[in-house]
């Protein structure tokens, strides 16, 4: 397979983006242009002369100031929200020297004021940069789980995840073409060692499901890519291993990697009861270890993580907790 067939996630926005000699990236003037170009800011026939002049200006200069007469020149008013939503993301991200340490403030705590997909993308397009050499399929699709939703099906001891907005557009479908008000089981094609191949040329569309059951590979490459995560940003190297039960009488430190499995480690932590049913949203289980980098307490102490799905049966990951919750020693 040549260098270029390997090329993926053309829409993260990472090719716009300049980069150092370290990794960081750049959001200069073509990454903040893609934004303008967006169908949510598209001009169409309806558009009033402000938005048309509005569009011309950032598109030229995408940083250029924006008043807010500029804005409330504009008729439609859900196209002026849209413009504030990226006006403060792009406002945000100016305070800081690179991407990465952007999304860091996030992380640790910095109040943001649009809307969580921006946070999202941002990790989409370091993501990007974390693999930009990476060679098996499978870790690219596993890391997916980090900015996009993952809907599940657990049956039969496999855990099957799949983009949760392929699912709904594929379930909406049926339904359209099929008049059903329960359309069947949506099909979404699995990748396995074998076929996995076929993710390079399909890595945009988001559309395929692995298995991220204890022993799969998926399991395995989730913890492979978070490694690669704290590495690049906290400069440690952490080795990760699948469980399936944390058993340590002398456990000491965890982190959720969202927000259901942080409520219930923390409440199996204080030996607090948990149902069954909340046992069951936990998915993956990992024991994090690492030789430096930690407070003197947490010295050769692992970190538990866990991954869980809500009640809906849908995995929303927060990756900026194992940022901001591991016990650095500089903290």
């Amino acid at each position: 397979m040549s260098l270029a067939a390997l090329d993926f996630w053309i829409t993260s926005g990472w090719h716009l983006c300049d980069k150092t000699d370290n990794g960081l990236l750049l959001a200069g003037d073509d990454f903040m242009a893609a934004y303008f170009q967006r169908p949510e800011l598209a001009l169409v026939d309806e558009s009033c002369p402000a938005e048309h002049a509005l569009h011309a200006k950032l598109a030229e200069q995408p940083f250029a100031p924006v008043s807010e007469a500029e804005l409330s020149a504009m008729a439609d008013p859900d196209i002026i929200e849209n413009y504030r939503a990226v006006l403060r993301f792009r406002d945000f991200i100016s305070q800081f020297d690179n991407l990465q340490a952007a999304y860091m403030a996030i992380a640790n705590g910095a109040e943001i004021t649009f809307p969580p997909l921006f946070v999202n993308q941002l990790c989409h397009i370091i993501m990007r940069q974390i693999l930009a050499h990476e060679t098996e399929p499978m870790h690219l699709r596993a890391s997916e789980i980090l900015y996009r939703s993952q809907s599940v099906t657990a049956e039969d001891g496999r855990i099957m995840i799949a983009d949760e907005t392929i699912v709904q557009m594929a379930a909406d479908s049926q339904r359209l073409e099929g008049g059903q008000d329960r359309p069947e089981e949506v099909q979404i094609e699995i990748l396995t060692r074998d076929t996995q191949d076929a993710y390079w040329e399909r890595s945009d569309n988001f559309d395929t499901a692995i298995d991220i059951a204890y022993t799969q590979p998926g399991n395995d490459a989730i913890a492979r890519v978070l490694e690669k995560w704290v590495f690049h940003f906290l400069n440690i190297s952490a080795t990760i291993t699948p469980m399936q039960r944390i058993d340590d009488e002398e456990w000491a430190w965890h982190v959720g990697l969202d927000s259901d499995s942080t409520a219930i480690l923390n409440d199996l932590y204080h030996a607090r009861p948990v149902s069954d049913d909340r046992l069951k949203q936990i998915l993956c289980l990992f024991k994090l270890e690492a030789k430096t980098g930690f407070s003197e307490a947490m010295k050769n102490k692992p970190v538990y993580l866990a991954l869980s799905m809500n009640k809906a049966g849908v995995i929303q990951a927060k990756p900026q907790n194992l940022l901001a919750n591991l016990p650095l020693a500089n903290a």
